[in-house]
C-alpha cells in the first residue's frame, strides 16, 4: 500500500509537504508546480486516502528511549517525558513508534518514521544515526552543542542554587551530594551538572562539603551503598542532597537502618519530585523537575518542526523548582 512518506520520496518533497497537498491545505506556500507534481505522483503510485473515520494520522513520530523499560519502571522521571510525548500525541492523533535502545534492531523499527524524540544520553554516532533517518528531531534531557539540532534540558544552575540556598538558610554549612555516574554507548562518561555546580556553591560560600561526595549509580541500590561507604568513613554532614529521588530514597533506607533519624539527625533532599517522594517516611523535600511537560513539549515542537521545517533550532531549559516536604529541618 503506498504510503505518504513513498509519495515524499517518489516527488523529492517532504511527508509533511505531501499531506498538506492532499488535504487541500491552503496555507501551504508551495509553486503550482510542485502542487501538480504531488498530486500526479499520488495518482501514479495508486496512492489511496483513507476515510477520516479509519485513517491514522499522516505522520509517524518515533520515540527512542536510552533506558531499558526496567530501568524506566525503577526511575518514572524517564517514563514521565515519555507519557507527555504520548500524550500529545493521542492528542494530535499521531502514530508513534516506540523503542528503547535495549530492543534488538531498534533502529530498523524507526526507519519508516517522519519526526523523531530522543530521550536520555546518546554518543555521537548514535546522534548522527537519528539524524540521518530524520531531520525533524528533538533532544530530550541531552544537551546537544550543534546548533542545528533542538534540545530541551533542565536548568540545573538555578534548581542547585534553590536547593543549596533552602539547605543554607535552614542553617546547615556541612553538606554532602549524592550523584550518580552515566556513560553513553561509547563508553564516554557523561558528567552530572549538578555535581560542579554543587562543588562551586560550596567553594563560593565557604561550605564544608570535600569529605561528603560520593558518586555511584542513579538508583535506589547505590543510594544505599553511597550512604553506607559515607556512615563507615564516621563523619556526617547535617544536610545531603541527591542527584535523583532514587538516590534520595536508598540513603534514606541505610541511615533509617543504621538509627539514624531524618530530618531530627540529618536533613536530607532528593531531586526529580517522583511519585514516590511523597510517601516515603518522612515524605521527601526534593526539586521538581517537569518531566511530563519535557515530553509534551518536546513531542508539539518536533511536531511543528516536521511541518514547518524552520531553518532555526530551539534550546530551551525548563525551569525546576523546590517541593518542601518533611526531611529537612532548620539547626
Amino acid at each position: 500500500m503506498t504510503t505518504i512518506k513513498d509519495i515524499a520520496v517518489s516527488a523529492g518533497v517532504s511527508p509533511a509537504t505531501v499531506s498538506r497537498i492532499l488535504n487541500n491545505d491552503t496555507t501551504l506556500n508551495v509553486s503550482p508546480e510542485t502542487r501538480q507534481k504531488v498530486l500526479d505522483t499520488a495518482h501514479s503510485l495508486n496512492y489511496k486516502k483513507k476515510s477520516r473515520a479509519s485513517s491514522k494520522s499522516a505522520y509517524t513520530l518515533g520515540i527512542v528511549q536510552w533506558f531499558s523499560p526496567q530501568q524506566e519502571l525503577e526511575d518514572n522521571y524517564y517514563l514521565l517525558i515519555r507519557q507527555g510525548i504520548e500524550d500529545f500525541c493521542m492528542q494530535n492523533c499521531i502514530h508513534v513508534v516506540r523503542t528503547y535502545k535495549a530492543d534488538i534492531h531498534y533502529m530498523d523499527a524507526l526507519k519508516q518514521v517522519d519526526a523523531l524524540v530522543c530521550v536520555g544520553k546518546f554518543s555521537k554516532d548514535e546522534i548522527q544515526q537519528f539524524r540521518e533517518l530524520t531531520s525533524s528531531i528533538i533532544f530530550l534531557d541531552m544537551p546537544v552543542g550543534d546548533s542545528t539540532v533542538s534540545t530541551i534540558t533542565l536548568d540545573f544552575v538555578h534548581a542547585m542554587q534553590a536547593g543549596l540556598d533552602y539547605l543554607t538558610s535552614l542553617g546547615h554549612q556541612k553538606i554532602g551530594f549524592l550523584s550518580g555516574k552515566e556513560y553513553l554507548a561509547d563508553g564516554t562518561l557523561f558528567p552530572d551538572t549538578r555535581k560542579s555546580l554543587f562543588l562551586s556553591y560550596c567553594e563560593k560560600n565557604g561550605l564544608e562539603c570535600g569529605e561528603y561526595v560520593i558518586e555511584g549509580a542513579f538508583t535506589v541500590e547505590s543510594g544505599f551503598q553511597m550512604m553506607e561507604e559515607m556512615l563507615k568513613r564516621g563523619s556526617l554532614p547535617t544536610a545531603i542532597i541527591a542527584s535523583s529521588d532514587p538516590i534520595a530514597i536508598g540513603a534514606l533506607r541505610a541511615l533509617t537502618a543504621k538509627g539514624i533519624r531524618v530530618p531530627e539527625d540529618i536533613s536530607l533532599m532528593g531531586f526529580d519530585d517522583t511519585s514516590l517522594s511523597a510517601f516515603t517516611a518522612p515524605p521527601l523535600t526534593t526539586i521538581h523537575a517537569p518531566a511530563y511537560d519535557m515530553g509534551n513539549f518536546g513531542a508539539n515542537i518536533v511536531y511543528n518542526i516536521l511541518k514547518m521545517q524552520p531553518a532555526t533550532a530551539m534550546k530551551i531549559q525548563l525551569p525546576c523548582r523546590l517541593v518542601e516536604r518533611q526531611s529537612c529541618r532548620k539547626l
